[in-house]
């Protein structure tokens, strides 16, 4: 995703204030996607419209699992508090008060590293054996520190942060959700707001994690700028002006006054030119997201 096309969707976004105090409607809505989409990554059963049902409402959902309903709960909680800067330090006791709030009641060990070796389901990589976590996690913590103080780029310092979690795989689970939300607050620390890792993002977001054992973040950096495009759009859907307004691609195609198929459209999405995110199985875009991949790549 070309970083001039992010940079100017954030502007957009900026100029309706700042990022942990847009409207109620906009924080509240991009709470319940992203607890739904980091959710879902790890098997949890409700759907979006369940999980809306759910945070809006406080009504439980029937014939699901207690346990679903619990991590949706408590994840839009530890989410909130992440947005209000009330955990805002992206560090080892940061991430053990996250697993806290997020698995207190769900798993015997919440807010505790784990004390058994583990392995990651589908990945050619084990994680360092349970001795050897304290130094490794000291390690990442500084690491993290010395990017920022670096000032090195947001995009490569949340990969590199969110990998070397993983990578270590701190906790006898839930490791994925404290990461995803160590980015989001690694972002919102850095004015970007949150950024939507959704279902039909997973192979591509276990790929580039898992790439970046053998070859670099660089796989993991490109996917979260691509996220994170189609999390601006997201975003001003909610708080920008008309052009703003997400649309389905043929819907797009037809105020843009342009010829060219939703299909060319969606293909550009995929390779991460086009800004565009995924909702209800419809690939979505906007005008603003079409001029500005017009004006800057000179196409469309």
């Amino acid at each position: 995703m070309d970083r001039s096309i992010l940079n100017s969707l954030r502007e957009r976004l900026l100029d309706r204030g700042s990022l942990r105090n847009l409207p109620e409607r906009t924080l509240m809505e991009s709470i319940i996607l992203n607890t739904w989409g980091t959710n879902s990554l790890e098997g949890n059963t409700l759907t979006l419209n369940e999980v809306t049902r759910v945070i809006e409402t406080g009504i439980t959902v029937p014939n699901r699992p207690v346990k679903d309903l619990m991590e949706t709960v408590q994840l839009s909680a530890a989410l909130e508090e992440v947005i209000r800067g009330k955990l805002s330090e992206v560090n080892m006791e940061d991430a053990l008060n996250l697993h806290e709030m997020i698995f207190h009641r769900i798993l015997p060990d919440a807010g505790r590293w784990r004390t058994v070796n583990v392995k990651i389901s589908g990945s050619k990589h084990s994680p360092p054996r349970v001795e050897k976590l304290l130094t490794l996690l000291k390690v990442w913590e500084k690491q993290y520190v010395e990017m920022e103080m670096a000032r090195r780029d947001v995009f490569y310092q949340a990969a590199q942060m969110h990998f070397g979690l993983e990578s270590i795989h701190p906790f006898s689970d839930g490791n994925g959700r404290v990461g995803r939300l160590l980015l989001n607050m690694h972002f919102l620390n850095h004015n970007w707001p949150l950024v939507h890792i959704l279902p039909h993002d997973r192979n591509v977001y276990m790929d580039a994690l898992e790439s970046a054992h053998t070859g670099g973040v660089e796989k993991l950096t490109e996917f979260l700028k691509t996220n994170m495009a189609g999390s601006l759009l997201f975003a001003l859907d909610l708080a920008g002006s008309e052009e703003d307004r997400l649309l389905t691609l043929n819907e797009a195609l037809g105020a843009f006054h342009k010829d060219y198929s939703a299909k060319y459209l969606a293909l550009r999405i995929k390779q991460g030119e086009l800004p565009g995110i995924m909702i209800n199985s419809r690939w979505m875009t906007s005008l603003t997201a079409l001029r500005l991949y017009g004006e800057i790549k000179g196409r469309v």
